[in-house]
């Protein structure tokens, strides 16, 4: 019995240092295993962290190319522009080059169908031979009697229709004296109402500053003054409009008459305007219509 006893006491300790063994070789091998999952654990997260700063580096390279390739292309179209900018600059200076050379050409031309400076500023550029006395001047006459129904204006009253090249003198009891014209070149013309405050026999021609400048930048140069005369393209008399730079007056250049050549002046034949001066008065209503 006691032997059996100690049999089982052996076994006992026996099997307890089998266990703390097992145990101990359990908990290494644990630890082992441990280490082991924490290393690859880790390794993959260093991975993703170096793949993804690789992307971003890649994508950041990509958008810098993006930007330089839209601002080259800038530049591009900007280069064109200013090429075509150039081309139509030069396109413009060339027919304002050939326009100028026209023009200049023009003027030659028509200066040499004129009979001195005067009536080529202030007449047409051929003159028939009864136009012309040796005086600039002449009898003719291109004025008529008219039915007239504008009731609206008085007797006396003086109405400028520039379409038809005329001015009317009413009359009353329905007539009108109706006298040719000649009227403002294009640019030069107006409209508007105003009253004669002034008449002059043989008036004294004295360009407006305005003209003076005007003529002289073309290389025409007028006096600052011109006495009364036949040869003075305000002709034989002239009545000076209210308000205003102009005048109605006659004309040493007759075969203006009819067309619209002037400042804005309104021309007439001088026996014409020798008519009217008689007929009008300080105060005369004025009527200009375009």
């Amino acid at each position: 019995m006691n032997t059996s006893l100690l049999m089982n006491q052996h076994q006992m300790a026996s099997f307890r240092a089998n266990l703390l063994r097992e145990v101990i070789m359990t908990r290494k091998l644990l630890t082992a295993v441990f280490f082991v999952l924490l290393t690859f654990a880790l390794v993959p997260a260093q991975t993703y962290a170096s793949v993804t700063q690789s992307q971003d580096e890649a994508l950041l390279i990509q958008k810098k190319k993006k930007l330089a390739a839209l601002k080259a292309a800038e530049e591009r179209k900007k280069a064109t522009l200013a090429a075509e900018a150039a081309k139509l600059k030069a396109a413009k200076l060339k027919i304002a080059k050939l326009q100028a050379e026209k023009l200049k050409k023009t003027r030659v031309a028509a200066r040499r169908d004129c009979v001195g400076f005067m009536q080529c500023l202030f007449g047409k550029r051929r003159y028939s031979g009864s136009a012309f006395s040796s005086g600039g001047m002449s009898n003719r006459s291109m004025r008529k009697q008219v039915a007239w129904n504008e009731t609206k204006y008085a007797p006396g009253t003086l109405i400028v229709k520039t379409p038809e090249r005329a001015l009317y003198y009413v009359l009353g009891d329905g007539e009108a004296m109706r006298y040719s014209i000649g009227v403002g070149r294009e640019g030069f013309q107006w409209s508007g109402a105003s009253k004669i405050v002034a008449k002059q026999e043989w008036p004294t021609w004295t360009p407006p500053q305005i003209m003076i400048e005007r003529e002289a930048a073309k290389g025409h140069y007028l006096p600052a003054m011109m006495p009364g005369g036949p040869g003075n393209p305000l002709g034989a008399r002239a009545m000076y409009i209210g308000g205003t730079i102009y005048r109605v007056h006659g004309t040493n250049a007759e075969a203006s008459i009819g067309g619209a050549v002037s400042s804005g002046c309104i021309r007439m034949m001088n026996a014409d305007v020798i008519d009217l001066y008689g007929r009008v008065k300080i105060g005369t209503p004025i009527y200009v219509y375009q």
